[in-house]
């Protein structure tokens, strides 16, 4: 945004054919717009949404996970490998992950 140095009036920008100038709509002063070169278009790259690893392959055969005692709803065990991740926004409380520890089956509880 550019003032008149006479009046101090917002200037207007004005494009006539290949030529752009700015005028004071109050005094009439006018000046030339310098060509400046365009700055090349940003073109968002759209986010690949990758699946959340909860826990990768490898790190289920460590099996370093603290237990607890909750029966397993496929199986009946009464033991599970458990973990919390945070999947919701940062004021929600994070979702408590269950791994049976007999048949593997996963499943979660939001707290």
């Amino acid at each position: 945004m550019d003032f008149c140095p006479r009046c101090g009036t917002r200037l207007v920008v004005r494009h006539q054919k290949d030529q752009a100038s700015r005028l004071c709509p109050k005094c009439g002063f006018t000046e030339a717009v310098k060509r400046e070169p365009m700055l090349s278009e940003t073109v968002e790259k759209e986010r690949r949404r990758e699946p959340i690893t909860v826990i990768d392959v490898d790190a289920d055969k460590l099996k370093t996970l603290p237990t607890t005692e909750i029966d397993c709803p496929k199986c009946g065990n009464p033991e599970a490998y458990w973990w919390t991740v945070q999947t919701r926004g940062a004021d929600e409380s994070p979702t408590q992950f269950f791994r049976c520890s007999r048949c593997g089956y996963v499943w979660r509880e939001y707290s």
